[in-house]
């Protein structure tokens, strides 16, 4: 299996130093530059094409938040922070996020696996953390909202919108297979035609757009 690119965007130098190590060790990456604010780390995305961009959030001159909107359209990027404030998380997966980690909420492996899907596309990893808040996004007490009216422009199906709650809720494709009693393959196809329904290309852009939290969706 090929090495994935990346970029490293973090604006501590101890953090950041630590962070390429890791990903080198584990043997998934190859550190391609490092950037120590938003604005180098387009810069740097742009010259050399990574596949992937690990994107703190509080940089200077450039903030994550904002740089994914450019970053994204060039690549994956998936924040890698101690940020868990809820509204950033959310303003991160509008921007294009791929997925959002916070760390001290994941081990080494499951880093590796992180940035392994992420890079693919296979697969969008969220922190607990990070789930809760998009959740939260839409939840409105004493009265059902408008989700349920947001979901039906989609023209998902009964089975379909069963699959799309437990993405959003962050399940993998083969939990969600076992919840529904259907094989991984079934699943996969399920999820296949939700992204085009909802004119998405990914888990972390699904939830947000069915959460009602995506750009063009309040």
């Amino acid at each position: 299996m090929s090495l994935v690119k990346v970029v490293v965007a973090d604006d501590n130098p101890v953090v950041r130093s630590g962070l390429v190590s890791l990903l080198e060790a584990t043997g998934v990456a190859r550190v391609l530059a490092e950037a120590a604010d938003g604005r180098r780390a387009i810069e740097l995305t742009e010259l050399h094409r990574p596949d992937l961009v690990l994107l703190d959030v509080r940089m200077p001159l450039l903030d994550g938040v904002t740089a994914v909107q450019t970053l994204s359209k060039i690549t994956k990027v998936l924040m890698l922070t101690y940020t868990d404030d809820p509204e950033v998380i959310r303003a991160a997966v509008r921007g294009g996020a791929s997925g959002y980690l916070v760390h001290g909420t994941f081990g080494v492996d499951e880093l590796a696996a992180a940035v392994r899907d992420a890079a693919a596309g296979t697969g969008n990893p969220l922190s607990q953390v990070a789930i809760t808040a998009l959740m939260d996004a839409v939840k409105e007490p004493a009265k059902p909202g408008p989700r349920n009216g947001d979901r039906d422009k989609y023209g998902l199906s009964a089975r379909e919108v069963e699959v799309m709650d437990l993405i959003a809720q962050g399940r993998a494709n083969r939990e969600i297979a076992g919840a529904l009693f259907l094989t991984e393959k079934t699943v996969k196809n399920h999820v296949n035609r939700i992204f085009a329904k909802l004119a998405v290309e990914n888990r972390a852009a699904a939830i947000a757009r069915w959460l009602g939290t995506a750009v063009g969706d309040r």
